[in-house]
């Protein structure tokens, strides 16, 4: 009984780890429209946010396994908080000072705190119990990290979005004291929002190191990287990966500009429901908001459609394959993007939206198909299948290039290719029996 209990204190804290991030992932979106703005950047400059992101999960992922096996998940994890504070403690002097490298920097730090606890976090909830729940265990997590990023986007909107951002021509034609005012409140809208979250995480931190948490990872495994390098299933797992939250980041990041490319401003005023779900969201009159604030609250349902299918498809991998439900998955979100290629206005706007609801079980999936039946290479594995999150730091700024060349909706054929990957890698293990949930 006593174990009991502790594997599930231990499993809220983590699963409470899972919320933070997914939160966290996603509120670095609402800073890249603002970014553009302030900076006057391209698209392509300004996807170089993502790169700094999740470029640190690709440099220290592995780094993260070898640190983790010399100092135990426990004080692992207790790092990777520290770093993220930090991160967040440096938006503070970059928006005081308006410096993009200081941003990009902060974006770093912060990523590689979160990069040490990815890579102990997945393979630890899985050995919190039974080895045949393992998949049911961290799909719940998973489903409090689309939670996270289904809040962040209304916080976003709320707080970072929704005042007018002035360029730096605007700026330098302010008289002296209200140009001081300008960017004193402009700091502000940035640094509150972090501080707030350094904050949160440090007392995470110490509930951390007061924990219990079970001695249950073995920190010696057997084989090398080089196995699991030699590993197609895996390797086709890395790859699958680095599609999927490419391709998830690329239409979230962008979704703010997309619609302001698309005039949906004018089109969400004009219908009476799009304007009530607009003002309850931001608790306001939409003359009260700035255009990427009203368009920015609908980013909400894209990662809420995330949570939302996870439940779905813990059900349909119950009584389906897991590999043929992510083929599905991958199938339909592909439809979806056709369609908001194809159409304007609300279709296009709510056909984009619908993808994050397909998004949902793929991130566990074909996590969980990658590692099936590779015995002690499971650790090594974890520490490689997380550095192809880096697809969110390559995926987005190419996807931005391509728009700058010629236009969102033939730069979305991009993020179709990848989904037609993953649809691929589901047939091909669609006759696995491992259970998502």
């Amino acid at each position: 009984m006593t174990s009991q209990k502790s594997y599930r204190s231990a499993f809220i804290l983590l699963t409470l780890l899972f919320f933070l991030w997914g939160f966290i992932t996603v509120l670095v979106d609402s800073l890249i429209p603002r970014l553009r703005e302030l900076f006057t950047l391209t698209y392509f400059q300004a996807g170089l946010v993502q790169f700094a992101f999740f470029g640190a999960y690709f440099l220290l992922s592995i780094p993260a396994s070898y640190i983790l096996s010399k100092i135990g998940y426990k004080r692992g994890i207790i790092l990777g908080l520290l770093t993220m504070a930090l991160g967040c403690l440096l938006f503070y002097p970059a928006a005081s000072y308006r410096i993009f490298g200081v941003f990009m920097l902060a974006y770093f730090v912060l990523a590689a705190g979160m990069t040490v606890l990815q890579v102990a976090a997945n393979p630890f909830v899985s050995v919190l119990g039974p080895e045949e729940s393992a998949s049911s265990r961290l799909n719940l997590s998973q489903a409090f990290n689309s939670l996270g990023t289904a809040i962040a986007p209304a916080v976003g909107a709320l707080f970072i979005l929704s005042d007018v951002v002035k360029t730096k021509t605007e700026i330098a034609q302010l008289e002296t004291t209200a140009k001081e005012a300008y960017l004193s409140a402009e700091a502000s809208a940035v640094q509150m929002p972090f501080l707030g979250l350094a904050m949160f995480i440090g007392l995470i931190a110490v509930m951390f190191l007061f924990a219990k948490l079970p001695e249950m990872i073995s920190e010696k495994s057997t084989g090398s990287y080089l196995d699991v390098l030699k590993n197609k299933k895996v390797m086709q797992g890395v790859l699958g990966l680095f599609f999927y939250v490419g391709a998830e980041v690329a239409i979230g990041s962008y979704l703010v500009n997309y619609f302001l490319d698309m005039n949906l401003v004018s089109v969400i005023k004009e219908n009476g429901f799009m304007v009530f779900i607009a003002e309850s969201i931001l608790n306001s009159g939409l003359a009260d908001n700035d255009s990427k604030a009203i368009v920015g609250v609908f980013v909400t349902f894209y990662w809420s459609g995330a949570m939302i299918g996870r439940f779905v498809g813990a059900y349909l991998t119950k009584i389906m394959k897991p590999g043929k439900v992510l083929a599905i998955f991958a199938t339909i979100a592909i439809s979806l993007i056709i369609i908001s290629i194809s159409t304007v206005g609300l279709v296009s706007m709510w056909s984009i939206l619908a993808v994050g609801l397909f998004n949902s079980i793929m991130f566990p999936t074909i996590f969980t198909l990658a590692i099936d039946g590779i015995g002690a290479l499971k650790p090594k594995a974890s520490g490689l299948l997380c550095t192809a999150i880096v697809g969110g730091a390559i995926i987005p700024p190419t996807f931005g290039f391509l728009t700058d060349q010629m236009a969102f909706k033939k730069a979305l054929l991009l993020i179709v290719c990848c989904y037609a990957y993953i649809v691929w890698f589901g047939y091909k293990n669609g006759k696995s029996k491992i259970k998502i949930a």
